[in-house]
């Protein structure tokens, strides 16, 4: 399975919510000309490939889906939300370092696992 991967409006539910049910999903709500997110979507992905499977990255380019941004009161980008069995449970916008997005990762894994994820995580 792709553990990165664009997410459109009409693929959002599947793609997101009902993916979430068997992995967090991480939301990158992002567009091209948005300097911030040209440095955190790399990241990211880089992080995605470390973790090989422990999260999935969803990205969605704001310009061409809107309403995925309204739907989510995205109020700056980047903004990142993390889904976990099908609602959202944590978020943050604006770029951040790779030992914050390790630190809100392993949050997230460890939430999504009811408190089980294992302490070696990458």
């Amino acid at each position: 399975m792709e553990h990165s991967y664009d997410v459109e409006e009409a693929d959002f539910d599947e793609r997101v919510v009902s993916a979430s049910h068997r992995a967090p999903v991480v939301l990158d709500i992002g567009a091209d000309w948005c300097a911030p997110c040209r440095v955190l979507t790399p990241l990211l992905e880089k992080l995605v490939k470390d973790y090989r499977g422990q999260f999935l990255l969803a990205k969605v380019d704001a310009d061409e889906n809107m309403r995925i941004a309204g739907r989510h009161k995205v109020r700056g980008f980047p903004t990142v939300i993390v889904y976990s069995k099908g609602e959202e449970i944590d978020r943050f916008h604006s770029a951040r370092s790779e030992g914050f997005l390790r630190r809100f990762l392993h949050a997230a894994i460890d939430r999504h696992a009811g408190g089980t994820a294992a302490a070696d995580a990458p």
